[in-house]
Protein backbone atom coordinates (compact mmCIF):
# COMPACT_ATOMS: atom_id res chain seq x y z
CA UNK A 1 0.00 0.00 0.00
CA UNK A 2 1.72 3.21 -0.76
CA UNK A 3 1.31 6.92 -0.20
CA UNK A 4 -0.71 7.53 -3.17
CA UNK A 5 -3.79 4.67 -2.81
CA UNK A 6 -4.16 6.64 0.94
CA UNK A 7 -3.84 10.08 -1.11
CA UNK A 8 -6.32 8.40 -3.71
CA UNK A 9 -8.78 7.37 -0.75
CA UNK A 10 -9.00 10.37 0.97
CA UNK A 11 -9.75 12.61 -1.90
CA UNK A 12 -12.84 10.09 -2.39
CA UNK A 13 -13.61 10.28 1.21
CA UNK A 14 -14.03 13.95 0.67
CA UNK A 15 -16.43 13.30 -2.27
CA UNK A 16 -18.15 10.31 -0.95
CA UNK A 17 -18.55 10.35 2.75
CA UNK A 18 -19.38 6.61 2.59
CA UNK A 19 -15.46 5.91 2.11
CA UNK A 20 -13.67 5.52 5.43
CA UNK A 21 -9.60 5.45 5.14
CA UNK A 22 -8.71 4.11 8.30
CA UNK A 23 -8.38 0.83 7.18
CA UNK A 24 -6.02 1.64 4.72
CA UNK A 25 -4.14 4.36 7.56
CA UNK A 26 -3.71 1.47 9.30
CA UNK A 27 -0.58 -0.19 6.71
CA UNK A 28 1.10 3.39 6.43
CA UNK A 29 3.26 5.04 8.53
CA UNK A 30 2.34 8.18 10.58
CA UNK A 31 4.61 10.19 8.71
CA UNK A 32 3.31 9.56 5.63
CA UNK A 33 -0.30 10.44 6.24
CA UNK A 34 0.91 13.84 7.74
CA UNK A 35 3.18 14.82 4.25
CA UNK A 36 -1.05 14.19 2.52
CA UNK A 37 -2.78 15.78 4.88
CA UNK A 38 -0.86 18.46 5.54
CA UNK A 39 -1.72 19.72 1.64
CA UNK A 40 -5.25 20.00 2.64
CA UNK A 41 -7.35 22.88 4.45
CA UNK A 42 -7.88 22.70 7.78
CA UNK A 43 -11.57 21.69 7.49
CA UNK A 44 -10.43 18.70 5.32
CA UNK A 45 -7.81 17.56 7.61
CA UNK A 46 -10.01 17.48 10.99
CA UNK A 47 -12.31 15.74 9.16
CA UNK A 48 -10.28 12.88 8.04
CA UNK A 49 -7.79 12.83 11.36
CA UNK A 50 -11.55 11.97 13.06
CA UNK A 51 -11.40 8.66 10.42
CA UNK A 52 -8.34 7.56 12.50
CA UNK A 53 -8.29 5.93 15.96
CA UNK A 54 -6.88 8.26 19.05
CA UNK A 55 -3.49 6.75 18.85
CA UNK A 56 -2.72 6.74 15.84
CA UNK A 57 -4.37 10.56 14.96
CA UNK A 58 -2.38 11.67 17.85
CA UNK A 59 0.96 10.55 16.21
CA UNK A 60 0.24 11.75 13.03
CA UNK A 61 -0.96 15.14 14.85
CA UNK A 62 2.50 15.13 15.95
CA UNK A 63 4.15 15.13 12.78
CA UNK A 64 2.74 18.08 11.57
CA UNK A 65 5.04 21.61 11.77
CA UNK A 66 4.04 23.46 14.94
CA UNK A 67 2.45 26.13 13.29
CA UNK A 68 -0.55 23.60 11.82
CA UNK A 69 -0.95 22.03 14.88
CA UNK A 70 -1.53 25.31 16.66
CA UNK A 71 -4.29 26.45 14.03
CA UNK A 72 -5.43 22.79 14.26
CA UNK A 73 -5.78 22.23 17.77
CA UNK A 74 -7.56 25.46 18.51
CA UNK A 75 -10.53 24.21 15.37
CA UNK A 76 -10.81 21.67 17.62
CA UNK A 77 -14.05 20.85 20.39
CA UNK A 78 -12.50 21.02 23.82
CA UNK A 79 -13.14 17.49 24.32
CA UNK A 80 -11.64 16.69 21.12
CA UNK A 81 -8.11 19.11 22.13
CA UNK A 82 -7.88 17.30 25.40
CA UNK A 83 -8.24 13.58 23.97
CA UNK A 84 -5.72 13.83 21.42
CA UNK A 85 -2.99 16.25 23.50
CA UNK A 86 -3.44 13.63 26.14
CA UNK A 87 -2.74 10.76 23.48
CA UNK A 88 0.61 12.54 22.50
CA UNK A 89 4.33 12.41 23.76
CA UNK A 90 5.40 14.97 26.52
CA UNK A 91 8.07 16.84 24.56
CA UNK A 92 5.26 17.45 21.29
CA UNK A 93 2.57 18.03 24.01
CA UNK A 94 4.89 20.97 25.54
CA UNK A 95 6.02 22.38 22.24
CA UNK A 96 2.30 22.30 20.80
CA UNK A 97 1.12 24.01 24.47
CA UNK A 98 3.64 26.75 23.99
CA UNK A 99 2.03 27.90 20.18
CA UNK A 100 -1.12 27.97 20.98
CA UNK A 101 -3.13 31.17 22.36
CA UNK A 102 -3.28 32.04 26.31
CA UNK A 103 -6.64 31.40 26.46
CA UNK A 104 -6.29 28.14 24.67
CA UNK A 105 -3.79 27.16 27.60
CA UNK A 106 -6.03 28.21 30.38
CA UNK A 107 -8.95 25.80 29.09
CA UNK A 108 -6.60 23.08 28.15
CA UNK A 109 -4.95 22.68 31.73
CA UNK A 110 -7.43 22.17 34.21
CA UNK A 111 -9.02 19.44 31.78
CA UNK A 112 -5.61 17.37 31.91
CA UNK A 113 -4.95 14.56 34.48
CA UNK A 114 -2.84 16.14 37.34
CA UNK A 115 0.15 13.97 36.66
CA UNK A 116 0.06 15.32 32.66
CA UNK A 117 -0.87 18.99 33.79
CA UNK A 118 2.15 19.00 35.77
CA UNK A 119 4.84 17.17 33.77
CA UNK A 120 3.58 19.89 31.26
CA UNK A 121 4.09 23.33 33.10
CA UNK A 122 7.10 21.94 33.80
CA UNK A 123 8.67 21.43 30.23
CA UNK A 124 6.90 24.46 28.88
CA UNK A 125 8.77 26.47 31.45
CA UNK A 126 11.86 25.91 29.69
CA UNK A 127 13.60 28.42 27.28
CA UNK A 128 13.37 27.87 23.12
CA UNK A 129 16.27 26.44 22.07
CA UNK A 130 17.57 24.56 25.44
CA UNK A 131 17.79 21.07 26.18
CA UNK A 132 14.79 21.19 28.23
CA UNK A 133 12.92 21.99 25.69
CA UNK A 134 13.68 19.09 23.64
CA UNK A 135 13.68 16.95 26.21
CA UNK A 136 10.88 14.15 27.05
CA UNK A 137 10.07 13.07 30.31
CA UNK A 138 8.87 10.11 29.28
CA UNK A 139 12.22 7.42 29.59
CA UNK A 140 13.46 4.56 32.21
CA UNK A 141 15.15 4.66 35.09
CA UNK A 142 16.04 2.37 37.98
CA UNK A 143 17.24 2.13 41.06
CA UNK A 144 20.80 1.30 42.29
CA UNK A 145 19.83 -1.80 44.61
CA UNK A 146 18.20 -3.94 41.51
CA UNK A 147 19.45 -7.03 40.24
CA UNK A 148 19.51 -7.85 36.57
CA UNK A 149 16.53 -9.90 36.56
CA UNK A 150 14.69 -6.99 39.31
CA UNK A 151 15.70 -4.37 36.36
CA UNK A 152 13.58 -5.79 33.59
CA UNK A 153 11.03 -6.84 35.77
CA UNK A 154 11.11 -3.28 36.19
CA UNK A 155 11.53 -1.96 32.68
CA UNK A 156 8.70 -4.30 31.75
CA UNK A 157 6.29 -2.41 33.74
CA UNK A 158 7.50 1.24 32.77
CA UNK A 159 7.84 -0.01 28.64
CA UNK A 160 4.40 1.24 28.03
CA UNK A 161 4.91 4.88 29.12
CA UNK A 162 8.56 5.17 28.46
CA UNK A 163 10.14 6.54 24.63
CA UNK A 164 12.34 4.28 24.57
CA UNK A 165 14.06 1.39 27.01
CA UNK A 166 16.93 0.49 25.54
CA UNK A 167 19.25 2.61 27.71
CA UNK A 168 18.19 3.18 30.84
CA UNK A 169 19.63 5.20 33.68
CA UNK A 170 20.51 3.99 37.12
CA UNK A 171 19.37 6.55 40.07
CA UNK A 172 20.16 7.01 43.92
CA UNK A 173 17.27 7.69 46.29
CA UNK A 174 17.58 11.53 45.41
CA UNK A 175 17.27 10.72 41.34
CA UNK A 176 20.77 11.71 41.21
CA UNK A 177 22.23 9.69 38.34
CA UNK A 178 24.60 7.31 38.84
CA UNK A 179 25.10 5.10 35.80
CA UNK A 180 23.41 3.95 32.93
CA UNK A 181 22.89 0.44 31.35
CA UNK A 182 21.31 -1.15 27.98
CA UNK A 183 18.85 -3.48 27.75
CA UNK A 184 21.35 -5.66 26.09
CA UNK A 185 23.41 -5.97 29.04
CA UNK A 186 20.63 -6.57 31.04
CA UNK A 187 19.51 -9.41 28.98
CA UNK A 188 22.65 -10.73 28.96
CA UNK A 189 23.96 -10.92 32.70
CA UNK A 190 23.43 -13.49 35.09
CA UNK A 191 19.67 -12.48 36.83
CA UNK A 192 21.46 -11.88 39.87
CA UNK A 193 24.18 -9.66 39.45
CA UNK A 194 23.82 -5.91 40.39
CA UNK A 195 22.80 -3.42 37.82
CA UNK A 196 26.46 -1.41 39.83
CA UNK A 197 27.80 -3.85 38.02
CA UNK A 198 27.21 -3.37 35.09
CA UNK A 199 26.30 0.33 34.26
CA UNK A 200 28.72 3.10 32.67
CA UNK A 201 30.35 5.38 34.35
CA UNK A 202 30.68 8.54 34.12
CA UNK A 203 27.55 9.18 31.78
CA UNK A 204 27.50 11.68 28.87
CA UNK A 205 24.77 14.37 30.22
CA UNK A 206 23.89 17.65 29.82
CA UNK A 207 21.94 20.38 31.74
CA UNK A 208 18.66 21.88 30.58
CA UNK A 209 19.55 25.13 30.07
CA UNK A 210 22.41 23.50 27.32
CA UNK A 211 21.80 24.55 23.94
CA UNK A 212 20.05 22.30 21.71
CA UNK A 213 23.05 22.49 19.17
CA UNK A 214 25.68 21.62 21.84
CA UNK A 215 22.62 18.65 22.72
CA UNK A 216 22.74 17.53 19.55
CA UNK A 217 26.41 17.69 18.42
CA UNK A 218 27.04 15.36 21.88
CA UNK A 219 24.44 12.28 20.38
CA UNK A 220 26.34 12.57 17.49
CA UNK A 221 30.31 12.47 18.61
CA UNK A 222 29.66 9.66 21.24
CA UNK A 223 27.00 8.00 18.88
CA UNK A 224 23.77 8.07 21.92
CA UNK A 225 20.60 6.46 21.52
CA UNK A 226 19.67 9.22 24.07
CA UNK A 227 21.31 12.47 26.09
CA UNK A 228 20.24 12.24 29.63
CA UNK A 229 18.94 15.78 30.85
CA UNK A 230 19.37 16.87 34.62
CA UNK A 231 18.55 20.00 36.49
CA UNK A 232 20.88 22.32 38.76
CA UNK A 233 20.66 19.59 41.19
CA UNK A 234 22.51 16.64 39.03
CA UNK A 235 18.78 15.33 39.26
CA UNK A 236 17.74 13.19 35.70
CA UNK A 237 14.93 15.09 34.96
CA UNK A 238 14.31 14.01 31.25
CA UNK A 239 16.34 12.70 27.54
CA UNK A 240 16.47 13.76 24.87
CA UNK A 241 16.74 11.03 21.80
CA UNK A 242 18.24 10.90 18.64
CA UNK A 243 15.48 11.24 16.83
CA UNK A 244 14.82 14.36 17.93
CA UNK A 245 18.42 15.14 17.81
CA UNK A 246 18.06 14.96 13.91
CA UNK A 247 15.36 17.46 14.42
CA UNK A 248 17.07 19.83 16.05
CA UNK A 249 19.96 19.55 13.33
CA UNK A 250 17.19 19.96 10.74
CA UNK A 251 16.03 23.30 12.13
CA UNK A 252 19.18 24.72 13.22
CA UNK A 253 20.68 23.68 9.58
CA UNK A 254 17.34 25.43 7.90
CA UNK A 255 17.68 28.57 10.35
CA UNK A 256 21.47 28.82 8.99
CA UNK A 257 20.57 28.64 5.52
CA UNK A 258 17.55 31.33 6.18
CA UNK A 259 20.05 33.75 7.87
CA UNK A 260 22.59 33.26 5.48
CA UNK A 261 20.19 34.45 2.80
CA UNK A 262 19.04 37.50 5.62
CA UNK A 263 15.48 35.81 5.62
CA UNK A 264 15.38 35.45 8.89
CA UNK A 265 14.07 32.32 11.18
CA UNK A 266 10.73 30.38 11.69
CA UNK A 267 9.86 30.19 7.84
CA UNK A 268 8.00 27.41 8.29
CA UNK A 269 6.35 25.28 5.69
CA UNK A 270 7.46 27.07 1.96
CA UNK A 271 4.39 24.70 0.68
CA UNK A 272 2.09 26.87 3.07
CA UNK A 273 3.62 29.74 3.23
CA UNK A 274 1.75 32.94 2.67
CA UNK A 275 2.54 35.71 0.49
CA UNK A 276 2.40 38.56 2.68
CA UNK A 277 4.26 36.18 5.14
CA UNK A 278 7.06 35.82 2.53
CA UNK A 279 7.25 39.26 1.99
CA UNK A 280 7.82 40.60 5.57
CA UNK A 281 10.62 37.87 6.06
CA UNK A 282 12.70 38.99 2.54
CA UNK A 283 11.63 42.90 2.56
CA UNK A 284 14.05 44.43 5.55
CA UNK A 285 17.40 43.15 4.30
CA UNK A 286 16.70 43.91 0.68
CA UNK A 287 15.39 47.86 1.12
CA UNK A 288 18.52 48.24 3.54
CA UNK A 289 20.92 46.00 1.22
CA UNK A 290 19.19 48.87 -1.62
CA UNK A 291 20.87 52.13 0.53
CA UNK A 292 24.28 49.56 1.10
CA UNK A 293 24.56 49.22 -2.98
CA UNK A 294 24.67 53.05 -3.09
CA UNK A 295 28.15 53.21 -1.98
CA UNK A 296 29.10 51.65 -5.09
CA UNK A 297 26.91 53.87 -7.21
CA UNK A 298 29.20 56.28 -5.10
CA UNK A 299 32.40 54.75 -5.83
CA UNK A 300 31.39 55.21 -9.84
CA UNK A 301 30.68 58.74 -9.59
CA UNK A 302 34.21 59.67 -8.25
CA UNK A 303 35.66 57.93 -11.07
CA UNK A 304 33.35 59.13 -13.67
CA UNK A 305 36.22 60.90 -15.80
CA UNK A 306 38.31 57.87 -15.70
CA UNK A 307 34.93 55.66 -17.12
CA UNK A 308 34.37 58.26 -19.63
CA UNK A 309 38.15 58.54 -21.29
CA UNK A 310 38.18 54.50 -20.96
CA UNK A 311 34.70 53.46 -21.61
CA UNK A 312 36.20 49.66 -22.56
CA UNK A 313 36.97 49.60 -18.18
CA UNK A 314 33.11 49.14 -17.72
CA UNK A 315 32.79 45.35 -19.58
CA UNK A 316 34.75 43.95 -16.56
CA UNK A 317 33.34 45.45 -14.33
CA UNK A 318 30.34 43.21 -13.37
CA UNK A 319 33.24 40.14 -13.65
CA UNK A 320 35.65 41.61 -10.84
CA UNK A 321 33.11 42.53 -8.61
CA UNK A 322 31.25 39.06 -8.84
CA UNK A 323 34.49 37.48 -8.20
CA UNK A 324 35.03 39.16 -5.16
CA UNK A 325 31.61 38.76 -3.54
CA UNK A 326 31.77 35.07 -5.05
CA UNK A 327 35.69 34.48 -3.33
CA UNK A 328 33.68 36.17 -0.15
CA UNK A 329 30.79 33.98 -0.30
CA UNK A 330 32.85 30.79 -0.49
CA UNK A 331 34.88 32.07 2.53
CA UNK A 332 32.30 32.64 4.27
CA UNK A 333 30.01 29.96 3.90
CA UNK A 334 33.35 27.58 5.36
CA UNK A 335 33.74 29.59 8.39
CA UNK A 336 30.33 29.65 9.30
CA UNK A 337 29.87 25.90 9.07
CA UNK A 338 33.64 25.81 10.72
CA UNK A 339 32.27 28.04 13.97
CA UNK A 340 28.73 26.08 14.12
CA UNK A 341 30.19 22.81 14.58
CA UNK A 342 33.10 23.80 16.69
CA UNK A 343 35.71 23.08 14.20
CA UNK A 344 37.25 26.75 14.68
CA UNK A 345 36.88 29.45 18.07
CA UNK A 346 37.41 33.09 18.39
CA UNK A 347 40.87 32.89 19.12
CA UNK A 348 41.82 30.82 15.73
CA UNK A 349 41.40 34.15 13.91
CA UNK A 350 43.96 35.11 13.90
CA UNK A 351 45.97 31.76 12.65
CA UNK A 352 43.19 31.45 10.01
CA UNK A 353 43.69 34.71 8.62
CA UNK A 354 47.13 34.38 7.71
CA UNK A 355 46.11 30.88 6.23
CA UNK A 356 43.66 32.29 3.70
CA UNK A 357 45.47 35.07 2.90
CA UNK A 358 47.96 32.60 1.16
CA UNK A 359 44.99 30.78 -0.39
CA UNK A 360 43.36 33.74 -1.72
CA UNK A 361 46.22 34.87 -3.05
CA UNK A 362 47.04 31.85 -5.05
CA UNK A 363 43.03 31.75 -6.17
CA UNK A 364 43.83 35.76 -7.13
CA UNK A 365 46.88 34.90 -9.61
CA UNK A 366 45.00 32.45 -11.16
CA UNK A 367 42.06 34.35 -12.07
CA UNK A 368 44.42 37.12 -12.68
CA UNK A 369 46.06 34.87 -15.44
CA UNK A 370 42.69 34.05 -16.78
CA UNK A 371 41.43 37.26 -17.42
CA UNK A 372 44.69 38.84 -18.40
CA UNK A 373 44.47 37.64 -21.93
CA UNK A 374 40.73 39.08 -22.42
CA UNK A 375 41.64 42.55 -21.20
CA UNK A 376 44.42 42.29 -23.56
CA UNK A 377 41.93 41.44 -26.48
CA UNK A 378 39.15 44.30 -25.71
CA UNK A 379 41.90 47.32 -24.55
CA UNK A 380 45.35 46.39 -25.12
CA UNK A 381 48.21 45.50 -22.25
CA UNK A 382 47.31 48.84 -20.28
CA UNK A 383 43.68 47.26 -19.57
CA UNK A 384 45.09 44.16 -19.32
CA UNK A 385 47.32 45.55 -16.19
CA UNK A 386 44.38 47.05 -14.48
CA UNK A 387 42.48 44.18 -15.03
CA UNK A 388 45.20 41.61 -13.90
CA UNK A 389 45.58 43.37 -10.78
CA UNK A 390 42.22 44.31 -9.82
CA UNK A 391 41.51 40.73 -9.96
CA UNK A 392 43.92 39.60 -7.87
CA UNK A 393 43.36 42.57 -5.03
CA UNK A 394 39.53 41.81 -5.44
CA UNK A 395 39.37 38.60 -4.75
CA UNK A 396 42.10 38.42 -1.86
CA UNK A 397 39.84 41.77 0.02
CA UNK A 398 36.72 39.54 -0.88
CA UNK A 399 37.87 36.24 0.94
CA UNK A 400 39.50 37.99 3.89
CA UNK A 401 35.88 40.09 4.64
CA UNK A 402 34.20 36.74 3.92
CA UNK A 403 36.40 34.92 6.35
CA UNK A 404 36.76 37.68 9.01
CA UNK A 405 32.82 38.58 9.35
CA UNK A 406 31.90 35.59 10.69
CA UNK A 407 34.27 35.79 13.40
CA UNK A 408 33.06 39.11 13.97
CA UNK A 409 29.61 38.07 14.11
CA UNK A 410 30.61 36.26 16.57
CA UNK A 411 32.20 37.96 18.81
CA UNK A 412 29.41 40.44 19.04
CA UNK A 413 27.33 37.35 20.25
CA UNK A 414 25.42 37.50 16.66
CA UNK A 415 24.85 34.34 14.51
CA UNK A 416 27.71 34.16 12.41
CA UNK A 417 25.05 32.85 9.64
CA UNK A 418 24.03 36.37 8.83
CA UNK A 419 27.55 37.27 7.77
CA UNK A 420 26.97 35.51 4.09
CA UNK A 421 25.35 35.84 0.98
CA UNK A 422 23.76 39.22 -0.08
CA UNK A 423 25.83 40.41 3.11
CA UNK A 424 29.05 39.61 2.18
CA UNK A 425 28.20 40.29 -1.66
CA UNK A 426 27.42 44.07 -0.84
CA UNK A 427 30.39 44.70 1.24
CA UNK A 428 32.81 42.68 -1.93
CA UNK A 429 30.82 44.63 -4.27
CA UNK A 430 31.28 48.24 -3.41
CA UNK A 431 35.02 47.20 -2.58
CA UNK A 432 35.59 45.99 -5.75
CA UNK A 433 34.43 49.03 -7.38
CA UNK A 434 36.45 51.35 -5.55
CA UNK A 435 39.63 48.72 -5.89
CA UNK A 436 38.96 48.56 -9.94
CA UNK A 437 38.51 51.99 -10.70
CA UNK A 438 41.38 53.21 -8.19
CA UNK A 439 44.22 50.76 -9.44
CA UNK A 440 42.48 52.04 -13.52
CA UNK A 441 43.02 55.84 -12.20
CA UNK A 442 46.27 55.61 -10.71
CA UNK A 443 47.68 53.00 -13.76
CA UNK A 444 46.06 54.86 -16.81
CA UNK A 445 46.95 58.46 -15.94
CA UNK A 446 50.58 57.83 -15.75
Amino acid sequence: MTTLNFAQLLRASLQEHHLKPQAVASHLLSADIARYLDQLELADITRLLNELPLQKRAEVFGYFPLERQAALAETLPRSAQVALIAAMSSDERADLFNRISQPARDALLPALAHVQREDLRNLASYAEGTAGAVMTSEYSAIGAGLTAAQAIDALRREAADAETIYQTYVLDDQRQLLGTVSLRELILAAPHVPVTQLMIKPVISARVDTDQEDVARLISHYDLLALPIVNAEGALVGIVTCDDAMDVVVEEATEDFHKGALIGKHLGNIATASAAMLYRKRVFWLVLLVFGNLFSGAGIAVFEDVIAANIVLVFFLPLLVDSGGNAGAQSATLMVRALATGEVVLKDWLRLLWRECSVALALGVTMAVAVAFLGAVRGGWEISMVVASSMLVIVLIGSLIGMSLPFMFSRLRMDPAVASGPLITSIADAAGVLVYFGIASAVLEL
